[in-house]
């Protein structure tokens, strides 16, 4: 990616083809994660998710929020005040005329959402999330093993 800030991450990153995505996401899912899509305001459960647990790349499994950074923002998208550190990488966004800063999953560059300045305690940062770009797991199941794009394993539905 170009112009992009990770923060000192030691995830090793994928050198996957969006097409090999394109056979494991859903048709949403590859529009927002692959083609950096937005999905409708209001359209994910995900956004009023309460339970503890972790929220995970919908792409490649990557954990990138915990549950104890979400909050409800009132914009219609799950959004969380801090990600896991090193799991996210930033880049400015101009297709709207006014810049702002994407965020991906560091390990296979899937789009997430856009991160902002008004957030709340303790970063001052919302980063508002394409619920299609997140699986959620609960602290009582097992996290899955990180995917790397290979098409041999169940495609999302």
């Amino acid at each position: 990616m170009q112009d992009s800030n990770t923060e000192s991450s030691t995830v090793a990153k994928l050198d996957t083809p969006k097409d090999a995505w394109r056979q494991l996401l859903s048709t949403e899912g590859c529009r927002v994660v692959v083609d950096e899509g937005t999905e409708p305001a209001f359209s994910s459960s995900l956004n009023t998710e309460t339970r503890v647990g972790t929220f995970l790349c919908a792409a490649c499994f990557l954990p990138l929020f915990e549950s104890t950074s979400k909050f409800d923002s009132g914009t219609g998208w799950p959004s969380f005040y801090s990600a896991i550190e090193g799991h996210v990488e930033t880049k400015r966004d101009f297709k709207l005329v006014l810049p702002r800063t994407e965020y991906h999953c560091v390990r296979c560059g899937g789009h997430q959402g856009h991160v902002f300045s008004d957030g709340p305690e303790p970063t001052g940062q919302r980063y508002c999330n394409n619920g299609v770009a997140l699986r959620f797991v609960q602290d009582s199941e097992t996290l899955p093993e990180l995917r790397d794009g290979g098409v041999s394993v169940e495609r999302d539905s």
